[in-house]
């Protein structure tokens, strides 16, 4: 016992330096033998998931398939498809192995994915005609709903998202959609307005680690950080995000992106700007609206294209601070806007660390956490309406409790949730200006959380990434797939012509 325990230690331990996935990797699965969770995985017994019900199905589809009775494998197919059948979406199916989970689910995904090729490659017939793989394949990918990647706020530790999309870029398995905040917002700017070519080259090449200051390499040990300030903020912007809509981004990508800004004025709500809800705002002042951390930067006014292509100010009577404010992860929106209901979260708010960092290591039952969440919830909002009743008179006390209550209330977490090794960060270093070293050391720890993840999200992802890119394939007339299709190259400069949207 004490010699397995000491060879974990050894395969944890290089896990945790492992400079490449592959390294990782070689750990992960030398660790996985050591503590037999590779013999835990050919088992398909556990009380965590039906493995009868999912057995019984892959059994059902492999015999359809061998018979070639495709009118009976659609008709399979269309009795549900969705990522928690049997409850192999349970998050304890995933924290056994190091690498995938009992190999009766990934079998499982396997088939529904091939299943789903099959009847997509079949030629068109009376009994399966075009337009019912169609109307199929709209009600399956309705039904099985979109994963999303949400990018937290998190200060000067921003970089931490660089490495974790970095690595999901690597292994094809970013999302569509995606939303920032903060922080966050600024690598959601990035994904949705280069191409995957040209990030190869801005977030694989690490082209995003100058830090504008060469003073900064010799900073003297003991002297005050230099802090960042507005003017520096906005011209990393300039220098990291193209000056395009959020429309013209979703042409260019593909790619939903969301940005999360909230209100300066009382009595206003928070918005999620994107394609649908602000088609003609420019990404980058939504960016530095939701990097303005409020008493730290100053208010931002929203710029827009106008009818003629010219920029024109947004909602000019409005002005807008930092989205991780008020909705950090705005998990209902998306699933409202773009049917989401799988959630990875890149998650850096030292705020958000704290709680979730506590939550775990403080021994009681789950039951009881969630009374004691609520319990709290309820005393922050009845002191914000108090504040805001008998306070009037004083408008910023009210507003900094609305900000308070807010940023408890919220949840931090999602399905998946990738984490630093670090729940500790010195204040004065949370706005601070990074140097090279540091900025890599950020992105090495970003991927290192996300190696862990990848299996999880390749086997939670799969039906559903088969599902867009068989739509894409058939749906030649849909919007999106021509927008995904068309080459970036050749896209015609012209002025936008819709009036701006309503916001969500």
């Amino acid at each position: 016992m004490l010699s397995m325990s000491s060879s974990q230690s050894k395969y944890d331990r290089k896990m945790r330096r492992a400079k490449s996935h592959e390294e990782w990797l070689e750990a992960a699965h030398e660790h996985d033998t050591a503590t037999r969770r590779d013999k835990w995985r050919q088992e398909q017994q556990s009380s965590k998931y039906d493995y009868l019900n999912i057995q019984s199905r892959v059994d059902e589809l492999r015999k359809l398939r061998a018979n070639h009775d495709d009118v009976g494998l659609l008709y399979a197919l269309n009795q549900g498809i969705h990522g928690n059948q049997g409850g192999m979406g349970n998050s304890a199916l995933y924290n056994q192995s190091k690498v995938g989970t009992k190999k009766l689910i990934e079998d499982y995904v396997d088939e529904i994915v091939d299943a789903l090729q099959h009847i997509s490659d079949l030629p068109e017939s009376d009994e399966i005609t075009h337009e019912d793989k169609i109307d199929f394949f709209h009600r399956a990918n309705l039904c099985f709903g979109s994963s999303a990647l949400m990018l937290s706020g998190a200060g000067s530790l921003g970089h931490f998202h660089h490495g974790v999309v970095k690595a999901l870029l690597q292994h094809d398995l970013l999302p569509d959609i995606i939303s920032g905040s903060s922080a966050g917002s600024i690598f959601a700017a990035v994904l949705g307005t280069h191409t995957n070519e040209e990030l190869e080259v801005v977030l694989i090449g690490n082209n995003m680690l100058d830090p504008f200051d060469d003073d900064l390499e010799q900073r003297p040990w003991g002297k005050v950080r230099p802090q960042m300030d507005a003017d520096t903020l906005r011209l990393m912007l300039e220098s990291t995000i193209p000056d395009m809509t959020f429309q013209e981004a979703y042409e260019k990508t593909g790619r939903s992106i969301s940005v999360t800004i909230a209100p300066m004025e009382e009595h206003q709500s928070s918005r999620l700007m994107n394609a649908i809800t602000s088609p003609n705002v420019y990404i980058r002042t939504a960016v530095l609206a939701s990097c303005a951390v409020p008493g730290v930067f100053p208010p931002v006014m929203l710029m827009a294209k106008n009818v003629y292509g010219e920029p024109q100010p947004y909602l000019p009577n409005r002005r807008w601070v930092d989205g991780a404010v008020t909705d950090d992860l705005p998990a209902k929106r998306l699933a409202r806007l773009y049917g989401v209901n799988h959630y990875i979260v890149s998650q850096a708010n030292p705020l958000a660390l704290a709680m979730m960092s506590t939550a775990k290591f403080v021994p009681m039952p789950d039951l009881t956490k969630n009374i004691l969440r609520h319990t709290t919830h309820e005393i922050l909002r009845a002191s914000e309406k108090f504040s805001r009743r008998y306070l009037r008179q004083v408008p910023s006390i009210g507003q900094g409790m609305s900000m308070f209550y807010s940023v408890m209330a919220q949840n931090y977490e999602g399905d998946i949730n990738i984490v630093p090794s670090f729940n500790y960060v010195d204040p004065q270093n949370l706005l601070a200006r990074l140097n090279a070293k540091e900025i890599e050391d950020l992105i090495l720890e970003g991927e290192r959380a996300t190696w862990p993840q990848l299996e999880r999200i390749k086997i939670c992802t799969k039906i559903g990434r088969t599902l867009s890119r068989i739509l894409d394939h058939h749906a030649e007339h849909d919007i999106k797939s021509f927008y995904k299709k068309r080459n970036a190259g050749q896209r015609k400069s012209s002025p936008t012509k819709q009036p701006t949207a309503s916001q969500e």
